[in-house]
């Protein structure tokens, strides 16, 4: 049991890292720099938070689907109105901050635009500092402010550090030969990935289509290695 608590092993290499703490660090500020130009330091500080968060996904992994376009707007977008919806009927109490979080996921569930860093907008945005209260449904501005231009970071930034982002639901992540086919009929695809993964009824950040590259993608690794082992045996 207590191994279970121990980190996974890390397949990305240290200079995969500082590549994201810099797009992280450079995105994060821009968001907040511009946001604060024209709606004031206080409104910027307090999206801080989301921000960095949303700046984690979208540079560190940029693959996954919580990082892609329409769940950083849509899940912001969301987030934003039912937060504002919730503190105009309820108020603005710790109660009903964590209240229109849940209400944001289920809305973001239903739009298909899950973004875990949107909760913690939802929460912040009832729990709002007075320059931001006094805003009311003009907050929305910022909010989408803060995450178009973190969006346009991340598209910038990952493209021209050779990362391709966004990234097509259907589009491979791993480099595979486009001539590498299935081993048999019987081999596993994409809908047969889909179908498991509905099974499962649980949250993955990943898409069936990458499960199918990196399933094709470890076959042929397999097969290269049995054919080393058996020329090996030969000689």
């Amino acid at each position: 049991m207590l191994a279970r608590w121990l980190p996974a092993s890390v397949n990305t290499r240290p200079s995969e890292w500082s590549r994201a703490a810099i797009g992280m660090a450079l995105g994060t500020m821009f968001s907040v720099w511009l946001c604060s130009q024209v709606f004031g330091i206080e409104v910027a500080q307090h999206l801080i938070g989301p921000l960095g968060a949303s700046a984690v996904l979208l540079f560190a992994v940029s693959s996954g689907a919580l990082a892609q376009p329409w769940s950083i707007l849509g899940g912001y977008l969301s987030a934003g109105v039912i937060a504002l919806l919730v503190a105009h009927v309820l108020g603005r109490t710790l109660g009903s901050a964590c209240l229109a979080a849940g209400m944001a996921l289920i809305l973001m569930c239903w739009l298909r635009c899950l973004h875990p860093p949107a909760g913690a907008l939802a929460l912040t945005l009832v729990l709002a500092d007075p320059a931001t209260i006094a805003l009311d449904w003009k907050a929305l501005a910022p909010v989408m402010l803060g995450a178009s231009t973190m969006l346009f970071s991340a598209v910038v930034y990952n493209n021209l550090t050779r990362i391709r982002y966004p990234k097509r639901a259907a589009e491979p992540v791993a480099v595979v030969p486009a001539d590498h086919p299935p081993i048999d009929r019987q081999a596993i695809t994409a809908e047969d990935l889909k179908l498991a993964l509905a099974d499962m009824e649980a949250f993955y950040d990943v898409t069936p289509e990458d499960l199918e590259q990196l399933i094709h993608a470890s076959e042929l690794h397999a097969k290269r290695r049995s054919i080393g082992e058996v020329l090996g045996s030969r000689t």
